[in-house]
């Protein structure tokens, strides 16, 4: 075996960590390079956001808090979070799509950490829920949202895409274990739909019968939608912020494992 054999990335074993990082660092590049040819997708991440947002607080504003006005301070944390756990389903579908067409295939040939691929459209996608955010809060600021502070808006961008980072990795398992990007698109509604209608994001949770009102207590989307309104508006800010946490780490330590583990038997 020659020196020069024993100086490729494939002879030295698995990559150490700063490779790693360097490996996903491109795999999201290569992520965001599509959206360079095909910006028509920051166009579709815009309309959806901006869509629920007028319909919410202009058809339902003043049944539920007797003003438009008075809603769009209540609702727009809320809808924020939706927004953002909505968009982790393309994490998904995209996975997904890129395993049907061999796409991880050619990746598998490659000297790289097994995990790279998929942490690289992770972190790629995290880039669209920083630029729906923003849309909310220049769309929320022009309709007359009175925003507590600018440092309360940027934590709050971090915050969200720090949990919507846990969150995708409920959409990669489902990405990989799915044999379609519908079955991907069927499975994050069944979830994602109860999840956040029945949580504080759109109205307030003492509103809610019995059990239901129990559960949107501990509901990971109730804690996120009053972390943001608490950062972005008013309320508290403090403990909403310490369960987001405990939820985040929790969802990420329970599925990450999981979609890897699926993942290396689907490429085997």
């Amino acid at each position: 075996m020659t020196a020069a054999t024993l100086d490729t990335p494939a002879a030295a074993g698995r990559p150490n960590l700063r490779e790693t990082a360097s490996q996903i660092t491109s795999m999201a590049w290569r992520q965001m390079v599509r959206i360079k040819h095909n910006p028509f997708e920051l166009v579709d991440l815009s309309l959806s956001p901006i869509m629920f947002l007028l319909l919410f607080v202009y058809v339902f504003g003043g049944q539920m808090a007797g003003s438009s006005a008075d809603y769009l301070q209540y609702v727009l944390g809320g809808l924020i979070a939706q927004n953002a756990i909505f968009l982790t389903m393309y994490t998904g579908t995209g996975i997904n799509a890129d395993l049907r067409k061999g796409v991880y295939d050619r990746f598998r040939s490659l000297p790289i950490a097994r995990s790279a691929p998929l942490a690289g459209k992770i972190f790629a996608d995290l880039f669209k829920q920083v630029w729906s955010v923003a849309v909310m809060l220049l769309l929320g600021l022009l309709m007359g949202f009175e925003l507590r502070s600018v440092g309360g808006a940027l934590l709050a961008t971090v915050v969200v895409v720090v949990f919507a980072l846990a969150i995708s990795w409920i959409s990669v398992l489902m990405g990989v274990l799915a044999d379609s990007e519908e079955k991907v698109q069927i499975y994050a509604f069944v979830v994602i739909m109860p999840l956040t209608f029945s949580s504080s994001a759109f109205v307030d949770t003492s509103t809610m019968p019995g059990v239901l009102g129990a559960w949107a207590q501990v509901n990971p989307v109730t804690h996120l939608a009053d972390a943001m309104r608490g950062l972005l508006s008013a309320g508290p800010i403090v403990e909403p912020l310490m369960w987001t946490a405990v939820w985040a780490v929790v969802i990420f330590a329970v599925t990450a494992p999981l979609a890897m583990r699926a993942y290396k038997k689907r490429m085997v």
